[in-house]
């Protein structure tokens, strides 16, 4: 065992992922996902306003300028992270105008003022944009404005704004009679302050205004915003390196993903570890006050659902938003009636590690290791090697399959025909082997690739999502769906061939949807066809010529008779039902269906699977690509200590289907299971660290101390360690101090004796004695005659 556990020491699945000096921090702590609302800025501090820009530096927020509904703003007040407080900061220099719709960044610790809209907006007079730029030095309370000769953007207002490579990007927004898509930049170091126009390329989004900006690894995003007629709800990047727009497009993906927001315009967009966070802004008629979430890395949206406890702002636009450390901060803002609002609201930021079980199991399939199954499919026999485990946990037809093999084997093993093979040899080919003929063999890959993953991209051979031959590769992974009972999968299919029939390939979606009596993609492919501005262009096309007359004389009929019935089961159909792989394998964890390992912790045994152990865990993929254990059993402990038998449950959990719900002593045994298993990253040991920081009590923190000490948890027991310090007036009064072993004692001493609290000044020394030694002198003292008396 040792020797497996220096293999997964020295190849880390992901090192830059796996941070092994996660420490304990000491609370308290916010609810993950909570809304809370933070002292509102009062008039006498600064007036309740919309249009404005916030920018967080160090640990404050800083607002400038905006509007009050009566009159532009250009003071500047700051909100103290710590203080919890508002005040007006005092500045030096000539600021800028009053203005809004203006942008504001940060660049090392200046904040950096760019253009806007000024002038007198109740005379209507003076109204004017600017290209200006003014530096605020937070240091000195300075202001500066930047002079420029050369070319210089067009002014502007409710443009995007952003820092990269220390060059201050500007782009877009209105510029009194147009809205603008043009770029410009300008270096914030150095000696030479010139703006540069950018020569943009790829598909820029189109001309608009009052949209966010979010710069994140490297490239900068923009989603949705006034676009006139061309208002989407489409998030596009620049790359900066490259000055290369592209539109991130996922639209073509099978999987089941969130909508993206509606398209909308005045929100914020902020980014925080792998996420975009929108909020707020107009969509169409409404004022949505949900928060959505796209995942850099899985390329989804989501709905973010705040936690019970939460106070959600109402919905608003034009307000401004900042992060500051692990929470968002949003202010102000135009709310119902055209009011304007002075309220500051804090949202909890998770920062979870990804998720990586669709990875890891997408992985071991890629890998083709610990295959033990093959699959023979299509007319020509075509050998595909996949998982057993798998394969029944996702579906109930290759569940039975995969039974009616074994059964075989075993008779032809019996009646001589066969030899066996070694039991967990994967050496040579899976022995067990199942047939499916009526599959073709590349929508039974992509088939494969979704019950591994849940996901399909079926254009990675022709990028074109609505090209005719994506249109039947999709139609024969729908058929395979119904025939496999894989009901989700069905569901995106059909979602999917709804959304991309157009002229090119509706007559052949058509035809192969007669022909594989897929009723709900017939009726899709008619309705589309007899449709009035479909139908000429169609019925005079060459391939409506080569049509097979049955199909032909349905069309005709159909367009005669458009108020047709839908067919039975139409809703199910075009609804993405059915389970997901977290679900699936929910169920089948636990279960000594295909089992081909036992797990062993203290007197508890557990039947698993091989396959999926060595997809989520490095320290198993050593192990049964080095040797099979003796009796095919495994003896479970994590690092030199042997987990309980409901926390090596809640590891089975977290292994199957990615599980991270569990009680807080589980939390306290598998602290370190991530490292020593060598699990993709550490997305276990950070929910660890969360339960018990958020469950460790006074009450609880001597039986954590003790339970950390006996495993070896440095973190944890320093943690616990803090929390008595902290508490001891509490902790130092319960009966169970009494029984702890002296080295601990000793190690509570250490921590208190380390504690700033505890490092007071002695009190003053006794007076000295007299040098006399005679009664007389000594009971003249007074100090010792009131002790002598007891008083």
């Amino acid at each position: 065992m040792q020797n497996i556990a220096k293999m997964i020491t020295e190849q880390l699945r992901n090192p830059n992922e796996l941070d092994i000096s996660l420490r304990m921090e000491f609370g308290p702590f916010e609810t993950v996902h909570k809304w809370k609302r933070m002292s509102e800025c009062y008039e006498f501090v600064g007036a309740r306003r919309s249009k404005h820009t916030a920018v967080a530096y160090k640990d404050a927020i800083y607002v400038f300028g905006g509007d009050n509904g009566k009159s532009m703003l250009n003071d500047l007040i700051r909100f103290d992270i710590k203080e919890m407080s508002w005040t007006k900061t005092l500045c030096m220099g000539t600021a800028p105008a009053p203005r809004y719709h203006h942008s504001a960044v940060v660049h090392r610790s200046s904040m950096f003022v760019f253009g806007g809209y000024t002038g007198d907006i109740l005379a209507n007079s003076n109204l004017t944009n600017k290209n200006d730029l003014f530096e605020y030095k937070f240091q000195t309370a300075q202001w500066v404005q930047w002079k420029f000769t050369g070319q210089e953007p067009v002014p502007r207002s409710a443009h995007g704004a952003a820092v990269y490579d220390d060059k201050l990007w500007i782009f877009a927004g209105y510029d009194g009679n147009a809205r603008l898509n043009d770029m410009w930049t300008i270096n914030l170091v150095g000696e030479n302050h010139q703006w540069e126009h950018v020569e943009q390329k790829g598909e820029c989004p189109p001309t608009c205004c009052n949209f966010p900006v979010a710069v994140a690894r490297g490239k900068m995003f923009v989603f949705s915003g006034q676009s006139g007629a061309k208002i989407t709800n489409a998030l596009f990047q620049f790359d900066f390196e490259t000055n290369t727009w592209s539109r991130v497009c996922t639209e073509h993906l099978l999987r089941s993903a969130g909508p993206a927001p509606a398209r909308r315009y005045g929100h914020v967009m902020l980014h925080h570890a792998r996420h975009l966070y929108v909020f707020g802004g107009a969509a169409d008629s409404t004022l949505p006050s949900d928060l959505h979430c796209y995942d850099l890395d899985t390329q989804m949206w989501s709905v973010v659902q705040p936690a019970s406890d939460s106070q959600i702002p109402s919905g608003r636009l034009f307000h401004a938003g900042a992060v500051v450390g692990d929470a968002m901060y949003i202010f102000g803002g135009t709310v119902d009636n055209n009011v304007r609002s002075g309220d500051l609201y804090r949202f909890q930021l998770s920062n979870y590690p990804r998720c990586t079980l669709h990875d890891d199991f997408g992985r071991i399939l890629k890998s083709q290791q610990f295959c033990d199954i093959t699959l023979l499919v299509g007319v020509d026999q075509t050998a595909v090697y996949a998982h057993q485990a798998m394969l029944a946990a996702r579906s109930q037809y290759l569940r039975a399959k995969i039974k009616e093999a074994h059964e075989d084997l075993v008779k032809r093993i019996e009646a001589g025909e066969e030899e066996p093979t070694a039991e967990c040899s994967y050496k040579s080919p899976p022995q067990l082997t199942v047939k499916l003929p009526e599959a073709t063999p590349e929508a039974f890959r992509m088939v494969l690739n979704y019950i591994y993953t849940d996901r399909i991209d079926p254009t990675e051979k022709d990028e074109d999502p609505a090209s005719p031959a994506t249109i039947l590769l999709v139609m024969e992974v729908l058929r395979l769906a119904l025939r496999l009972n894989i009901p989700r999968l069905r569901g995106l299919c059909a979602r999917y061939l709804r959304a991309n029939l157009c002229y090119s390939n509706v007559l052949q979606a058509l035809h192969a949807a007669h022909h594989a009596n897929l009723s709900c993609i017939k009726e899709y492919c008619l309705r589309f066809v007899v449709k009035d501005y479909n139908f000429t262009a169609i019925v005079m096309s060459p391939e409506f010529e080569q049509m097979e007359q049955k199909l032909m004389v349905e069309v005709i009929r159909r367009r005669h008779q458009p108020h047709h019935k839908l067919p039975p089961n139409h809703d199910q159909e075009e609804e993405v039902l059915g389970t997901t792989l977290e679900q699936d394998m929910c169920v089948f964890v636990g279960g000594a269906d295909l089992a081909d390992v036992t797990l062993r912790v203290a007197g508890a045994t557990r039947p698993a699977h091989r396959s999926i152990l060595a997809a989520r865990a490095a320290y198993f993929e050593a192990m049964f690509r080095s040797f099979s254990p003796k009796d095919n059993v495994v003896n479970i402990h994590i690092c030199n200590t042997v987990p309980s038998e409901e926390a090596f449950d809640s590891l089975l959990r977290y292994i199957y289907y990615g599980d991270t719900n569990m009680p807080t002593e589980d939390s306290l045994y598998l602290f370190q299971a991530p490292i020593y298993y060598g699990f993709t990253n550490n997305r276990l040991q950070v929910f660890c660290k969360h339960n018990l920081q958020s469950n460790v009590s006074p009450e609880n923190v001597l039986a954590i101390l003790q339970a950390a000490d006996r495993m070896r948890a440095a973190d944890i027991k320093e943690y616990a360690l803090k929390m008595i310090v902290h508490h001891f007036e509490l902790v130092a009064r319960q009966d169970a101090i009494k029984n702890l072993a002296q080295p601990l004692l000793v190690d509570m001493i250490c921590a208190l004796a380390d504690d700033p609290r505890f490092d007071t000044s002695l009190p003053p020394p006794p007076r000295s004695l007299p040098s006399s030694s005679s009664a007389d002198t000594i009971t003249d003292d007074p100090d010792y005659i009131r002790h002598r008396c007891g008083k």
